[in-house]
């Protein structure tokens, strides 16, 4: 049966000045597709990040698993999996502490992480935390350069590892990221109306889903500028378009907002 072709309303994306505490817990309760704020980070704090990159150790991602190129630093929880889906831990906290201190021989100044999770927790009321796994910080931050595209895919910390993995309880996750490069035309961010049911299965491909999975939705697409930042709900289908040339390079991580009403943040 075809989905409903009828429009939600509040399935919208806004550009703001800032972010809010009001557009977080939108975000959070599905009631909103994503905030963009233009200008997030100035022109200098870009230049000074893109100089800085060279400094950071960054590698693709198995292409067996992730087939169109992606050049990244940091690592991510979900690339720590073993066959039991439970977190490869001696590996993890090997990665993670290595990315710390790369992180801080790089010597990014201002540090594009460190500023953005500031106006956050800023706008949220109260500052942002690291997500912890017995105790333990996880490591917070990644660099993503996609200029190939990326599949339509969801992220859910709560689906890659069932059995749980904070010590805080996750009520709802968001995405964010902010560009310091982008290309002159293609790179847009689109968002799908659409969370993950079992029926997608037959759509699979890779990491990710084929288009029928999200066909006849409701989506909206952001093609980014220099400085923009994007908040999201990436529970929602969501892909980036290719891009003809140049470079698409962002900073991002994870946010959730939590039982007690805390932010954290992973990667």
């Amino acid at each position: 049966m075809p989905r409903s072709t009828a429009l939600d309303p509040l399935f919208t994306a806004v550009n703001a000045a800032a972010f809010t505490d009001r557009h977080i817990a939108n975000l959070a309760a599905g009631t909103l597709a994503a905030v963009r704020v233009p200008g997030f980070l100035d022109r200098s704090t870009c230049a000074s990040a893109l100089s800085a990159l060279d400094r950071l150790p960054t590698a693709d991602y198995d292409p067996a698993r992730v087939p169109t190129p992606i050049v990244r630093f940091g690592p991510a929880l979900n690339d720590y999996r073993d066959h039991d889906g439970a977190l490869d831990t001696d590996r993890y906290w090997r990665d993670a502490e290595a990315a710390r201190a790369a992180w801080q021989r790089a010597g990014l100044r201002p540090d594009p992480i460190a500023v953005s999770l500031a106006r956050l927790g800023s706008a949220w009321g109260a500052a942002v935390a690291s997500a912890t796994i017995g105790g333990r910080a996880v490591f917070g931050g990644t660099l993503r350069e996609i200029n190939a595209g990326a599949l339509i895919h969801h992220d859910s910390i709560t689906r890659e590892f069932s059995a749980g993995l904070f010590d805080q309880e996750v009520v709802a996750q968001l995405a964010f990221n902010v560009w310091v490069t982008v290309p002159d035309a293609g790179g847009a961010t689109t968002v799908w109306r659409h969370r993950w049911e079992p029926a997608d299965e037959q759509y699979r491909q890779a990491y990710g889903y084929r288009p029928e999975a999200v066909e006849d939705c409701q989506r909206v697409s952001l093609a980014p500028e220099r400085g923009d930042a994007l908040l999201f709900n990436p529970a929602n289908f969501h892909a980036v378009e290719p891009n003809p040339g140049g470079r698409r390079i962002a900073f991002a991580f994870f946010l959730a907002l939590t039982t007690t009403g805390q932010l954290i943040a992973w990667s």
